[in-house]
């Protein structure tokens, strides 16, 4: 019961810590590029590491802002993105932590140095050495999986939003009719003729 309680602030907060996390390590360096051929190495950061980084976290973001004022059953197809894309981007962030492909540094080395083919960049490489932010990154992405499961499994459950956004057309009509141009333009816009 405590769960469904909170699980509205727990779903946005995971969304919103996820997508902040993933916009920021985007920017940092996740891979250092030991050259074999010079002393200065090439740094590369998330967005060149995993293209869709930034991207797919912005859409979290959108996400987590877009859920506290959603129905129920959008909150479960947001739920449902979201753990997607924590799985996604899980996946992606664990192959370059672990295994730092030549693919994730390629374009950042040919834009540093020219070079470009598997043979030259094979030749210029002498390491690819993660940093701590793929691995920050990852841990996102694991708050963002437990947030959607939690939208997913109490999303249903959440009392309805956005009744602070609606109005009483009845409680908020002047007695006497329209009294000035914005009434008569609110009177409109409930469907009813000002004019008679």
């Amino acid at each position: 019961m405590t769960l469904v309680r909170r699980g509205r602030a727990i779903g946005v907060s995971g969304f919103l810590l996820g997508g902040a996390i993933g916009i920021i390590s985007s920017t940092q360096t996740w891979l250092t590029v030991h050259r074999a051929d010079s002393d200065v190495d090439i740094l590369v950061p998330g967005a060149s590491a995993l293209p869709l980084l930034a991207p797919l976290s912005l859409a979290v973001l959108a996400l987590g802002a877009a859920l506290s004022i959603t129905g129920p059953v959008l909150r479960l197809v947001f739920g449902a993105l979201a753990a997607i894309g924590a799985v996604f981007l899980g996946w992606s962030t664990l192959q370059v932590l672990l295994a730092a492909p030549v693919s994730a540094v390629g374009p950042t080395v040919t834009e540093v140095t020219g070079l470009a083919g598997g043979q030259a960049l094979d030749d210029l490489i002498d390491a690819i050495v993660p940093t701590a932010w793929p691995g920050l990154a990852l841990g996102g992405w694991v708050i963002l999986l437990v947030a959607a499961l939690v939208v997913l499994l109490t999303g249903r459950a959440w009392k309805r939003g956005g009744r602070r956004y609606r109005t009483d057309a009845a409680a908020h009509a002047p007695a006497g009719g329209p009294v000035d141009a914005v009434d008569s333009w609110d009177d409109l816009s409930r469907g009813t003729d000002p004019t008679r």
